[in-house]
């Protein structure tokens, strides 16, 4: 079996290249460098996938796109059971949901905290004042609010589970890595406020695999 990883600088691929220094896979690492004015993704990955976005998983030259997709289409094939809970138990149901709430609710305020401060960074010097009201309304109104449920709900969770999906490792771990990990820039959050999710973190950067992950695709965030 063929794999690739299509992985762009400081994205959410990382977890791709994560995922199979888990399974100790081999696999071909193929790097893509962002617009350093606009952060945008190098226009060469439309020629992998139509949408243009990473990460990509090329498996025997099948372009598997969205890191979910992608976690259950490379365990489906050379998993073997490894990262992921017995079916029909609850550390699987656990798993699964993780799985899915990474991108679908905890990654959006997120990327909506992101997009603002983009904006007031990038906006022009006289209306920068008004941009950054808006930002800072936003921000106070709905994100902020977003923050707290959603990172409380994590930390409680952690506070009684190991990982996500129980006491095993699994690859719920790989896709929740980027989203907890952006909390401490983008929410604030401290060791004293969310200790759990620090713990989290600190195992997570001890692993091995992980260490070998950012050593070929680079940090998470610039």
């Amino acid at each position: 079996m063929n794999l690739t990883v299509h992985h762009l600088e400081h994205s959410r691929s990382a977890r791709a290249i994560w995922l199979l220094e888990e399974l100790e896979a081999p696999y071909e690492l193929r790097r893509y460098r962002r617009n350093p004015r606009t952060f945008r993704a190098d226009p060469a990955l439309k020629s992998v996938s139509p949408l243009g976005r990473a990460p990509i998983v090329e498996i025997d030259g099948v372009a598997l796109a969205e890191s979910g997709a992608i976690m259950e289409g490379v365990l489906d094939r050379i998993g073997q059971g490894r990262l992921r809970p017995e079916p029909g138990t609850a550390d699987f149901d656990h798993y699964r949901f993780f799985l899915h709430y990474a991108e679908g609710s905890l990654m959006p305020p997120l990327l909506i905290s992101l997009i603002f401060s983009k904006a007031v960074e990038g906006a022009p010097f006289f209306v920068r004042p008004v941009v950054k009201g808006i930002a800072a309304g936003v921000h106070a109104k709905f994100i902020r609010g977003e923050f707290d449920a959603h990172f409380g709900f994590v930390e409680a969770h952690l506070a009684e589970n190991e990982w996500f999906a129980g006491p095993a490792f699994s690859a719920a771990d790989i896709q929740m890595v980027y989203p907890v990990a952006a909390a401490p820039l983008r929410a604030g959050l401290t060791k004293q406020s969310h200790p759990n999710l620090h713990r989290w973190l600190e195992q997570v950067r001890g692993r091995p695999a992980y260490q070998r992950a950012i050593d070929k695709g680079g940090p998470l965030f610039p």
